[in-house]
């Protein structure tokens, strides 16, 4: 299965494709046995510099000697703090020197919600309602593709407790 048009029919991350930075088909199914931390992110945002810090800092933690793998998804929502295209996007992070994988813009809320981020929000709800607040949501997905923790845009990457997942 294929990106369900209802999250209630998926079983895990990997019934979903999605499109990289640069277009590309890619099956989620290639996360298989990876404890993966998704999160929406924005270039232009407050929280911007800490986080990709941060991110940068568990993948070289994690991401060679666990497998973690970090899933960065742009989005545009939020204030207009992704206003870039593809190409400026990967110009942004190249400057950052990231090492995760980065997706195509998607919408996180809202009628045109990407697919995957509604099973996100469907299995792992908000505080306040099953909704995105703003950029660097992040979503825990353990090494069977389930979703098992979420944390706002204030927590930080290196506070989240990714031990007891690897």
């Amino acid at each position: 299965m294929t990106n369900p048009q209802d999250p209630k029919q998926a079983k895990s991350i990997y019934d979903f494709t999605v499109k990289d930075i640069k277009g590309n088909d890619v099956p989620l199914e290639k996360y298989k046995k990876h404890v993966c931390l998704i999160v929406n992110v924005a270039s232009q945002c407050g929280l911007t510099k800490s986080n990709y810090e941060q991110l940068n800092e568990l993948y070289d933690m994690y991401g060679e000697s666990k497998g973690l793998r970090i899933l960065a998804f742009p989005c545009n929502q939020f204030g207009h703090q992704e206003p870039g295209n593809n190409d400026e996007i990967c110009e942004f992070v190249s400057k950052k020197n990231v090492k995760f994988d980065l997706f195509d813009k998607v919408n996180v809320n809202g009628s045109d919600t990407h697919p995957l981020w509604s099973y996100l929000k469907y299995k792992q709800g908000g505080a306040l309602g099953n909704f995105i607040k703003w950029n660097f949501t992040k979503f825990v997905v353990d090494k069977e593709g389930q979703v098992v923790e979420r944390h706002g845009p204030t927590t930080n990457p290196k506070d989240i407790k990714l031990d007891k997942y690897f």
